[in-house]
């Protein structure tokens, strides 16, 4: 199973249009790079939804329930689309501003190219923006390589 982002605007499909309506067909991607990313998406991968406009932010979680194929409405032969389903919405927003303050999300696509609409998303981007979510601040990493030391014993001066 893989992990996607998709984005949309909310004045045209938000996340509350999707739990509304159950399901819907992702379509009208004309980028070539996002068009790349959706031919790879699969029945069973799990897509965050990012709402782009004002909102600039992951909202809610998705699944797809029928992967990339041939979009019918399209005369383009390069189109396709996905079928997704709502998973949840996220405990809270995570923003844009938010996620570019992260050094583990620094390298992420939707920092380094803003304008693409289907990117991949890692299992450990997936799990941080979950945590970001729940209001968990980023596990801090240590150089410790043993055991910890035990404290040092108090020396009572003799005067």
């Amino acid at each position: 199973m893989a992990g996607w982002l998709f984005k949309e605007e909310p004045s045209c499909y938000s996340f509350a249009d999707l739990e509304r309506d159950g399901s819907t067909v992702w379509s009208g991607v004309t980028n070539s790079l996002a068009r790349q990313n959706l031919r790879k998406v699969s029945k069973g991968d799990r897509v965050l939804f990012y709402a782009t406009g004002t909102v600039k932010a992951v909202v809610g979680e998705m699944e797809v329930i029928e992967g990339a194929r041939p979009d019918p409405k399209d005369e383009d032969p390069k189109s396709v689309i996905v079928t997704v389903r709502p998973v949840r919405r996220l405990q809270s927003e995570v923003s844009l501003a938010r996620i570019r303050q992260e050094s583990q999300l620094s390298d992420w696509d939707l920092v380094r190219n803003s304008r693409l609409s289907v990117m991949s998303v890692s299992s450990p981007q997936w799990q941080r923006i979950v945590q970001m979510s729940q209001g968990l601040e980023a596990p801090q990493l240590t150089r410790r390589t043993g055991p910890p030391k035990s404290p040092r014993p108090v020396r009572k001066n003799k005067d």
